[in-house]
């Protein structure tokens, strides 16, 4: 008879990653190999510091229990010859939440805010608590509607939710859903014919050379967010990947330079990310000497500062941190770099990604409209 037992494994993160341990060993559908593990890409926290990582580890060791209730029914009723007949129903609620702390460890801050915030929508359209058998396609579409009518939930009086902003929650939800069916949690699969919200077209801005010198030149309540935006210009690094760099991921040889291996947080894979003296330099004049290299500032700090920033300087635009990245990738192209290098550079997956900012600086659009060229003079004297 089998048993299943919930364990887990200590992570370089300060965090334990649980699992089943099947004793006796089971078949991988994957492999078709003999295991006794089946990770549930569940994390706990390896030492709770406050009350609402305790809750996290009591909701999300409780919710791996449920799974371990169902595999064991699942291969008790094998063993006995039954049919699989009973569907062990979870607060689906509780399921997404574990998916956003997961975001927290695993991707950029301002990716875990978007899931956190898609987790507030969803609250606000189901409530708090909605059993995962509850669910059906009506949820679905409806939900739907609701983020294209709701309007924000940070001005809920004035302001409607964006399409665009819509169109990254119901994805998310989406990718739930997905999560849900492959872990038997939902027996239907509800994401399959699900109706994407499409996205609108919008423009990213971006710094030119010109606005950068400037801006150089311009004084700032706090030197280091200026650094750190210059060094997004330079390199194309996130607010994330810029507040995580250490100076031992920092690396020079006589044949790339100055370079940054950087690990992939999905992957595990290793890669180079070359970086200009320039940017180095920048590195260079932070008071630290090891460890973080832009240690005690978070995000929140940086966003006043730099929008005076940005006014001082006389720049009549829109610029927040991240179009310090986006100004990194316009410049490459306006420069001559082609856009299957910018692509590596930025860490896209896809190049259909990066072609959004061939739209922005579109050369053959800017030849084609020098390429008409009249002498006015005489007309223009007459002007």
């Amino acid at each position: 008879m089998i048993n299943i037992t919930v364990r887990k494994k200590k992570l370089s993160n300060d965090m334990f990653s649980l699992y089943l341990d099947y004793y006796p060993p089971i078949t991988s559908a994957k492999t078709g190999k003999a295991t006794r593990r089946e990770f549930l890409k569940l994390q706990i926290y390896a030492v709770p510091k406050n009350a609402s990582e305790k809750l996290h580890n009591k909701e999300t060791i409780e919710f791996a229990e449920i799974i371990r209730a169902k595999r064991l029914v699942q291969f008790r009723d094998k063993e006995f010859g039954f049919k699989e007949n009973v569907n062990i129903s979870i607060d689906f609620i509780l399921f997404y939440e574990t998916i956003v702390e997961e975001k927290l460890n695993t991707t950029g801050h301002t990716n875990y805010l978007a899931w956190k915030s898609s987790l507030n929508y969803l609250k606000e359209f189901m409530g708090h608590k909605i059993q995962s058998h509850q669910l059906n396609e009506r949820h679905v579409s409806n939900y739907r509607a609701f983020l294209l009518s709701t309007n924000n939930l940070r001005f809920k009086e004035t302001q409607k939710l964006s399409i665009n902003t819509a169109s990254t929650y119901y994805k998310h939800f989406i990718n739930v859903l997905k999560r849900a069916y492959k872990k038997n949690i939902i027996l239907t699969d509800l994401a399959e014919n699900a109706d994407y919200i499409k996205e609108e077209q919008t423009h990213r801005e971006y710094l030119t050379e010109e606005e950068l010198d400037l801006l150089w030149r311009t004084e700032i309540k706090i030197e280091k967010v200026k650094h750190m935006a210059f060094f997004a210009a330079l390199t194309g690094f996130r607010f994330s990947d810029i507040i995580n760099l250490k100076w031992e991921s920092i690396y020079k040889d006589k044949h790339q330079g100055y370079y940054i291996k950087l690990r992939e947080q999905k992957t595990g894979n290793i890669n180079n990310h070359p970086i200009s003296e320039t940017a180095h330099k920048l590195l260079e004049i932070q008071d630290t000497k090891k460890g973080q290299i832009f240690d005690n500032i978070k995000y929140t700090q940086i966003t006043r500062p730099l929008k005076n920033w940005i006014k001082q300087s006389g720049i009549n635009k829109k610029i927040s941190f991240h179009n310090f990245r986006h100004s990194y990738a316009t410049l490459q192209l306006a420069n001559g770099t082609d856009i299957y290098t910018v692509s590596k550079l930025l860490g896209h997956k896809n190049v259909s990604t990066t072609q959004i900012y061939t739209k922005v600086m579109d050369k053959n659009k800017i030849k084609a409209a020098n390429r008409i060229n009249l002498d006015l003079d005489g007309l223009l004297k007459d002007i």
